[in-house]
Parts: C-alpha cells; structure tokens; sequence
C-alpha cells in the first residue's frame, strides 16, 4: 500500500487464502443464528451505538481514507457522513421488517407475511469509496439479522479494520461483521462458498457481470453495480454559472473517481463556447495537491492508474479532440520535492469538441478528465445519453421546467438530476442504475435494500377444535 501523495509505501496487506476465506465465512455461519434471534430492540440498540461512535470519530475514519485513498480530508468526511445516513436508516429497521396480516382470510384462518434474515452474506466493495460503499450495505444487513463478511479493496483496507472496531465497541457480538482483506482468490471463494447466501458488490461493468454470472451460477442472490459514464445535459436556457461550477465540481471531485462523476458533458451548440470557457476560468483557480493542505482536489489512488488515465489523454489528442486543459502539467501542493515527483498526481483535463467514437467518451476513465461533446439540440442530446451502454446516473441543466419533466420521463438512466449534478440519493431511496450499470434487480439501500437481505415468509394459520377436521383431499378453497 501506497500513499497517493508522496508516492511511498505505508502499508503491507496479506492477502487471504481459500483457508482464510473458510475461517471468515464459518465464524459468521457460526455466529447468524444468535444474532437472527436476537430481538429487534436489541439489534437497533447496537445499530444506535454504532452510530453515535461512527458520528464521535468521523475525522479519525477521514483521515485514513486520505492517507490511503488520496481524497482530500473534507471529501472524505462527505463520504464518511453520506454512510452514516444509511447507518441512520437501518436503526429505523423495525419499521421497515414489518409484515402484513389479514384475520379470517377464510373461515376461522388468518394469514401472514413475516421478513427474515438470509444468513452469511458476503460485501465485496471498491477503493474508491472505502467507507460509503460498504455502508450501503452492511448497516441494513447487520439490522435486518444477518452476518457479514466483507472484502474491502487492497489499495485501502484500513477503513474497514476501523469500521469492524467500532461494531466491537457499540456491542456487537463476535463473527457478525468480519473483514477480509484479499485479491481474486478471496472474491472467487466468496462467490463460489456454499454458506454464502448473497453477495453485493460495487465496481467495473465487466467485474461485476463477472461477479453476477458467477454468483448465480453458485445459487446466490445478488446485487452487482457497475460501471458509469455519467452524462450532464446544458440546454440553452440554463443558468450557465451553476452549470458550469456543477461540471467542475462533478466532474473533479474525488479527483474523478467516482462512479457518479460527471466525465461527458452534453453542450448545445449555442452555449457550447460560453460554458467551456466558464470551466476553464474556474478550473484555474483550482489547487491540486496533498489532500491533508486544505487543496481542493488530491491524487489518484496508484501510480498506475495515473498512468493509465494520462493514457487516455494521450488518446484524445491523438483521435483529435480538442485539449482545453492538459492536467498532466500540474504543479501539485505537495509536502515537499520529492513528494511533488513521486506522488500520483494528474491535474483537471477538459477536451472539447469531443466526438462520440473516441476513446475518451466510449470508456470508463476514472479520472479527471471531463470530456464536452456538443449537440445540435435536446433530441440529440437525449438520444446521445441513451444510447450509451452505461445507465447509472445523469443530470440535466434547464430553468424549463417542461423540458426537464420530459427529460426524467424518457431517459434511460437510473438516478437523475435536475439542476443537481451528482444524483446520489438520500438513504432511504435506493441507489442503482440501468443498463450496463446494474446487474441483477435489486438496487442498494432503501426499500430494495431491505428486501433485498430479507426473504419472505407466509404463513396460514388455523386454530380450531380438532372435531372440525376431517378427510378431503381436495385443494383447499377459500370460504
């Protein structure tokens, strides 16, 4: 393990074997049938805890993804406390579990549903969001009386070693929550595990077809997000200045490892030159540099996805669009000489004039480069954002309300935003998209969420003297 902003090593991670996966997988087989029946008031007693430890040491949790991730501290701190929210929701499961019930359904039978926990499931999360993501999923998990095993990413585990801590502290009983850390072998033995019941997993398209068809394939629900392009709509009438901070903000933040970041944003023709130059302006005043010094947008996460990224500048220059902003020629604020050298560091890149075939449009990047393709109007903006493979999340800018009523109603995107950049729902919405962005029919959190670590239970029940039982095998009728 790296930190991203001098570039040294800080960290060793050992990596699990299938032995290590068996140990994680039989400590939570062994400890699921406690916790499943353990009540409802004292489960929500430990989620309550958890969540006043997680909000007492916030800044403690930033400061590793930082250290380990390269997202500046208040970043961080927003994806800490977007977590949380869902934390927040999942003390609230009583409600949420509740079944339904109909007395005398038919003479002298009442019938109803009960929700229950699944068992061992397993989270197998990405570096991006080392804290966010998980807590996605394993508050409403652990509530709903599961237990958890979860794979972080291996270029920044330690957030989930601080997470498994606070469960200790607010109460938690051994081998409910379990962290392991590991590469392909322990993803493999996750999926393949027989006392594995489900699996959620956030990631890359082809990972997490991967990870969905393997899954299934083992008998085992999931619920696999993938990956985005995540498109902003500027129609004319819209308020450039917002719309122009929204794609700096959208398109840099977290240095552009989001997978929710605006990367293609869709410019009529009219506005096109105005609202470039009204990025650029703002992309100036922007300081790249060691997210620990107050500076707006960090480093990557390794130096071989910097590499890579700077890969795709290369690309759109060669394929011909138009390079606004290099951010290869950053100047970072870094510690000191050496870390200015050795850390991962790639500043803002803007292209214009970008065409739909390049490169830099047709993939996931995952980085700060915000590619502007320009359209003759809404139909052509609106056609060029559903015809792209990804679904995940999309905004659009207008003041025409008309306009963006009808935009919600026909693209083919999962979350959208009108006049929001970044569409990430509120804890108890789920989180989710379309297409080439979702695998599998349950989004995260939320309603979905809950049903999604629950199974549904019916019973049909009767309480009558035995003398009014008799012989008939015919299939019963209500009456």
């Amino acid at each position: 393990m790296y930190d991203p902003a001098t570039g040294k090593r800080t960290k060793r991670v050992v990596l699990a074997d299938p032995a290590d996966v068996d140990a994680a997988v039989a400590a939570a087989k062994a400890a699921f049938p406690a916790w499943r029946d353990t009540s409802l008031a004292r489960r929500t007693a430990v989620l309550f805890r958890f969540r006043e430890l997680l909000n007492e040491r916030k800044g403690e949790l930033a400061e590793i993804i930082t250290a380990e991730h390269g997202k500046v501290l208040s970043d961080a701190l927003g994806e800490v406390s977007r977590g949380q929210e869902v934390v927040e929701l999942a003390c609230g499961i009583n409600h949420l579990l509740k079944g339904a019930f109909s007395e005398n359904a038919s003479t002298g039978i009442d019938v109803y549903s009960v929700r229950q926990p699944l068992g061992v499931v397993a989270v197998i999360s990405p570096f991006n969001f080392p804290a966010m993501v998980p807590m996605w999923f394993f508050p409403v998990a652990v509530a709903a009386g599961n237990a958890v095993v979860l794979k972080p990413s291996e270029k920044d585990p330690s957030a989930a070693n601080f997470i498994a801590q606070l469960w200790k502290d607010a109460g938690l009983p051994d081998g409910v929550f379990n962290v392991l850390h590991g590469d392909k072998v322990a993803v493999d033995g996750l999926l393949a595990h027989p006392d594995v019941a489900s699996v959620s997993f956030v990631g890359s398209t082809p990972i997490a077809k991967y990870v969905y068809e393997t899954a299934t394939a083992h008998g085992k629900r999931v619920q696999a997000l993938g990956g985005a392009k995540n498109h902003m709509l500027v129609l004319p009438d819209a308020d450039l200045d917002l719309a122009a901070d929204a794609a700096v903000n959208a398109g840099f933040g977290s240095a552009g490892e989001r997978c929710m970041a605006v990367s293609a944003l869709v410019a009529v023709d009219s506005v096109a030159d105005e609202l470039v130059a009204r990025i650029r302006q703002r992309v100036a005043t922007l300081r790249t540099g060691d997210g620990r010094r107050g500076c707006d947008m960090g480093p990557l996460v390794t130096g071989a996805h910097r590499d890579k990224v700077a890969g795709y500048v290369e690309a759109g220059v060669r394929e011909g669009a138009e390079l606004v902003i290099d951010g290869r020629e950053v100047v970072p604020d870094a510690q000191d000489d050496e870390a200015a050298a050795d850390g991962f560091w790639l500043g803002p890149t803007l292209f214009d004039r970008v065409d739909p075939g390049m490169s830099i449009y047709t993939d996931e990047i995952f980085g700060p480069v915000l590619s502007v393709v320009r359209v003759a109007g809404y139909d052509e903006g609106l056609d060029l954002i559903n015809r792209n493979r990804y679904g995940n999340g999309v905004a659009i800018f207008t003041n025409d309300g008309g306009a963006a009523r009808k935009f919600r109603n026909e693209v083919q995107v999962g979350m959208i935003g009108v006049n929001v950049p970044v569409p990430v729902p509120v804890a108890y919405f789920s989180f989710g998209g379309w297409k080439q962005s979702l695998f599998g029919d349950t989004h995260a959190h939320g309603v979905e969420g809950v049903h999604f670590f629950t199974r549904g239970k019916v019973v049909t029940e009767r309480w009558l003297d035995p003398s009014h039982g008799g012989l008939n095998l015919g299939f019963p009728q209500n009456d």
